[in-house]
């Protein structure tokens, strides 16, 4: 699994607005010029995350991005789940095999009588397990986390000096 260029750009422009001062918006040349990035990407990549209410456009001369919400209300899920798309990680696609039969939970005698028809596959399982971990962590972490990390290692290589 690897996420695309633009998840890496969304995440870094949005701790750029979340390092802005209060009340300050950054404009696309800025943003653009900071991560390295032709503007129209970036553009495209804003307007994701303008359309699901994780940055506000400020219109006019001086106008650019802020953050719509808190920084500690922005988790990187919420970050890749715009840019990735919300689709499973993993679906298994061999439902017709024989060796899909064998790894279901079909047989198994122990199982709940209440889930009677369901045939969980045991790759499945595992890794639809992988992926809820994934998104825990994801949740877990957010903007504001980052910055907070950031500024404590800034700190602490202050204090070395």
């Amino acid at each position: 699994m690897q996420f695309s260029k633009s998840t890496d750009y969304a995440l870094h422009a949005l701790l750029h607005l979340g390092n802005a001062s209060s009340g300050h918006n950054v404009g696309i040349k800025e943003l653009s010029a900071t991560l390295g990035v032709s503007e129209s990407y970036l553009s495209k990549i804003m307007s994701k995350l303008r359309q699901d209410g994780i940055v506000r456009a400020v219109p006019g001369v001086n106008g650019g991005y802020e953050l719509a919400r808190e920084a500690e209300q922005i988790t990187f899920l919420d970050v890749i789940q715009v840019i990735e798309g919300r689709q499973r990680l993993f679906e298994c696609s061999n439902t017709s095999s024989q060796q899909h039969r064998l790894l279901t939970e079909e047989g198994n005698p122990e199982k709940d009588q209440g889930s009677a028809g369901k045939c969980e596959c045991l790759v499945e399982k595992i890794m639809t397990g992988a992926e809820y971990h994934l998104h825990q962590y994801l949740r877990e972490h957010t903007i504001q986390t980052v910055l907070d990390e950031a500024f404590k290692r800034c700190n602490q290589e202050e204090n070395k000096k």
